[in-house]
């Protein structure tokens, strides 16, 4: 590793330590954004993941990793539909929330509620909320407080974690 690299770790995790809520240490970390509306957890080892997604998908979903901006079709996508999970489909959000936010990813001001859980990041240092499907527990992208009305988040997504059934399609 090097210097760079566990400096920056070094930091986010003293920082992570500092500013954490004490029920967060406790081991509490992990939040629904919802009720959960009785979905049941998938679980599956990355191995079988690897399997049924692609290389960018596996990556963005289950390592955590971002896509470069601008490079999902999704950002532009304008038609009614859902956006679902691209590893188990379930419905993360709806047409009718999404908008431009200029940033170069699908950007919502609000999820289906009870799809997506939420944990803390503090992966650049400073604390960010990120997001992920409750079945799969797949990472999506992660949410900040600069959106429009009526929510006021911007629920930044990986067009790649997604995948867009048009309105009437199953």
């Amino acid at each position: 590793m090097e210097r760079r690299q566990w400096l920056q770790r070094t930091l986010a995790s003293v920082v992570a330590l500092v500013s954490a809520p004490a029920s967060a240490l406790m081991g509490a970390q992990e939040q629904s954004t919802g009720q959960g509306g009785g979905i049941v957890a998938l679980h599956r080892a990355k191995s079988e993941w690897r399997k049924l997604l692609t290389p960018e998908q596996y990556n963005v979903l289950f390592e955590e990793e971002t896509e470069r901006p601008y490079s999902s079709p999704l950002d532009k996508e304008k038609r009614s539909g859902t956006y679902v999970c691209a590893a188990c489909h379930l419905p993360l959000f709806t047409s009718q929330t999404k908008y431009d936010s200029g940033t170069g990813w699908p950007s919502f001001y609000e999820p289906i509620t009870g799809r997506v859980g939420t944990k803390r990041d503090y992966w650049l240092i400073v604390s960010r909320t990120e997001y992920h499907c409750v079945r799969c527990s797949g990472h999506q992208g992660h949410v900040f407080g600069d959106g429009p009305a009526p929510t006021g988040q911007r629920w930044c997504n990986n067009g790649v974690a997604l995948k867009f059934v048009p309105q009437g399609e199953p």
